[in-house]
């Protein structure tokens, strides 16, 4: 399918046992509403980095969030 872009939540679990949650291929805040869930269930936000596709209203935004 041309022209369409799928979106993913991706969780990174390192070594120490903190996590990384990247969502992609949402637009603007879609991602927070997406990835409400699961924040909540990993507990706590520690930090949160916003790209700059997270600004925009067009496909292709990223949000990273550090998990403690």
């Amino acid at each position: 399918m041309t022209g369409t872009s799928s979106k993913t939540i991706e969780i990174i679990v390192k070594p120490d046992g903190s996590t990384s949650l990247e969502t992609k291929g949402f637009v603007g805040s879609e991602c927070r509403a997406a990835s409400e869930f699961i924040e909540k269930a990993l507990g706590s936000r520690a930090s949160e980095q916003l790209t700059s596709e997270f600004h925009q209203s067009v496909a292709g935004t990223q949000q990273t969030t550090q998990q403690r």
